[in-house]
Order: C-alpha cells, then sequence, then structure tokens
C-alpha cells in the first residue's frame, strides 16, 4: 500500500507545495497504474478552478521528485471541469484514478456509486486538501459601487453567476451569499435572520444574466466583458490579476464569507490556495484577503444539511422557481 508522504522542501512563489501521496518505494506503487515504457501514468479529474495550480506547478514538481528520487517516470492525463460534472463522468465509468472535487456531497456520491472504498475523513483534515472564501470580482474603479454581497440585489446589476445544478462553485457562492446575511444579522440583532437572508438572495439571483457550466467558464465570460460583477473563489481572482495585469477587474472583499473546502481521495496541499494545514503559509501570500465574519459549511450543519436545506430548499424551491 503507498505511503503518504509529504514533501517540505518544494516552493513555488513562497507557497509550499505538498505532492500527492502516492510515492513510495517502487514495491509499494498503487497498482493498477498504467505503465507504459518504464513510467507511470496517473488520471486525475478535477474541479474546474484546479487546473492552473496543478498544471503549472503540483504536476511538474511531483514528476521531477518520482524521477530524481525513485527514477519513475510520472506522467499525468487530466480532465477539469465543475465538480458536479467531473463526479457525474466518473460515476459514468471514465478512469479517473484520482478525483479532485469543491463539494464533499461529490465525494459522497462517488463513495455511495462504489468508486471510494477508502474514508477520507481519516485522513488529515478529513480529507480536505485546500481552502479559499468567495469574494466579489468587478469592474475596475468599482463604477457600481459594489461592496458586499448585499449590493448584488442593486437595480441594474447585471451578475454572472456559475450554474448552480453543475459547479460546485455556483453552490459554495449560494451558500456565501445566503450565510453571510445569516452571519451579519446575528452579529447585529444576535438571531440569524433568515428572511432577511432569503430576500437578499432572491434579489441578487434576479440580476443573473448568464449562468455559465463552471466557476472557470464563470470568470472567463466576465474576463470577455459581460455583467458588472462576478461571485467566484478568491483564488480565480487572484489568478486572474496574475495572469493579467490589465484585466478589467477588481477584487473586492465582502464582510462575511464562506470558505470553501475542497476534498480530495489523494491528500495533497495546494499552490494558491489556503493552506488547510499551516495558516503561517497562507499568511506569506500577502494578497490573500483578511474576512472579517468567514464561516464554513458547518455553520450550516455540514454539507449533508446544507445541500438540501439551502441549495435545495432555498435556492431551488424559493429563488430558482420564483425569479
Amino acid at each position: 500500500m503507498a505511503r503518504r508522504e509529504s514533501f517540505r522542501g518544494l516552493r513555488t512563489c513562497a507557497v509550499l507545495i505538498a505532492l500527492l501521496a502516492l510515492l513510495a518505494a517502487n514495491a509499494c506503487l498503487p497498482k493498477p497504474l498504467s505503465e507504459t515504457g518504464g513510467g507511470v501514468n496517473i488520471t486525475l479529474y478535477g474541479f474546474s478552478i484546479m487546473k492552473e495550480p496543478l498544471e503549472k506547478a503540483i504536476f511538474p514538481a511531483f514528476v521531477a521528485k518520482a524521477k530524481a528520487e525513485h527514477n519513475i517516470d510520472i506522467r499525468f492525463t487530466s480532465s477539469f471541469a465543475g465538480s458536479e460534472t467531473v463526479t457525474n463522468q466518473i460515476l459514468q465509468g471514465v478512469k479517473a484514478q484520482i478525483a479532485i472535487l469543491s463539494i464533499e456531497r461529490d465525494a459522497q456520491r462517488l463513495k455511495q456509486g462504489g468508486f471510494v472504498t477508502s474514508d477520507w475523513h481519516t485522513l488529515p483534515q478529513k480529507g480536505i486538501v485546500n481552502k479559499t472564501p468567495f469574494v466579489i470580482l468587478v469592474r475596475k474603479g468599482n463604477p457600481k459601487s459594489i461592496h458586499d454581497f448585499v449590493d448584488l440585489a442593486k437595480p441594474g446589476i447585471k451578475l454572472i453567476h456559475p450554474d448552480p445544478t453543475g459547479s460546485g462553485g455556483a453552490q459554495w457562492s449560494l451558500l456565501a451569499i445566503y450565510g453571510s446575511e445569516l452571519v451579519k444579522s446575528e452579529k447585529q440583532t444576535g438571531v440569524a435572520d433568515r428572511t432577511r437572508a432569503l430576500q437578499t438572495l432572491q434579489a441578487i439571483w434576479r440580476n443573473v444574466i448568464s449562468t455559465p457550466a463552471s466557476a472557470r467558464e464563470a470568470r472567463t465570460t466576465f474576463e470577455l466583458g459581460n455583467g458588472d460583477a462576478l461571485v467566484t473563489y478568491e483564488l480565480d481572482g487572484l489568478l486572474m490579476k496574475q495572469s493579467n495585469s490589465t484585466a478589467d477587474a477588481e477584487i473586492v472583499i465582502p464582510e462575511a464569507t464562506i470558505f470553501s473546502e475542497h476534498p480530495a481521495e489523494r491528500a495533497f496541499v495546494k499552490f494558491n490556495f489556503r493552506s488547510t494545514t499551516n495558516e503561517a503559509l497562507s499568511r506569506e501570500n500577502k494578497e490573500l484577503a483578511t474576512i472579517k465574519y468567514p464561516f464554513t459549511v458547518d455553520y450550516f450543519g455540514g454539507w449533508e444539511k446544507a445541500y438540501p436545506d439551502i441549495i435545495e430548499g432555498v435556492f431551488r424551491d424559493q429563488v430558482q422557481k420564483r425569479k
């Protein structure tokens, strides 16, 4: 069986990279992996915004580490889409050996389908390999004066939002918006105001003009000049800034927002996400924002309650159907 290792010496942009838990002695390599020409091919399916950090940082470092320390040639085959789409593809039979998913509910679906036999909850951090808060991207100069989620409900705002039916990021976004109003009302009055949260989400959803299939497609739609704002992962906003210094966008940090936490079936700490194991690593990246009132899906009782209660009971039944 494979021995789990953490490689502390590898750094990219001052962010620690801990690699996938597959490298051990040759005799302990996981089976079956496709081996041709003396090498090993690993097939990975991941949710959309994992593409750059994996392909630009983690894959190359993993390949170099395997070659230098074990003389093994590693090759990666990867595919990226919305988290629910990735999960559906695996359930339909694609030969993925590693799944990196946006929401734990998708990991549970794979387990229920018999595609996962291990329990990720027994791993460090319960299988959560990275986290990132949800923020708002607005046009440069913030001409619509958007400073918090509630401002997205203003008349005339045109919002880009990924499709909650296929995108894990979209579901995180709904929890961020709804939960933000619950948390703020609780801080202000001592009671979480569910009516206020529902009305805010309903008003915001009326301003949605496009629902691309994934968080990455939503970002692309926004980059092409569509809409006034986009709710997305902080990481994706930073990647957009880093890849295009002239991008017509800037990041707005909500007063209260959710930290999305992402499970994988082989544990590793990500590049350019926030660390789940060492907050000091996150503090090294000076671009990461300070959130006044952060919360996680545990605020809703975990995904086993958040999905039926909020995504279905609030969004599907009281927001989407009444738009």
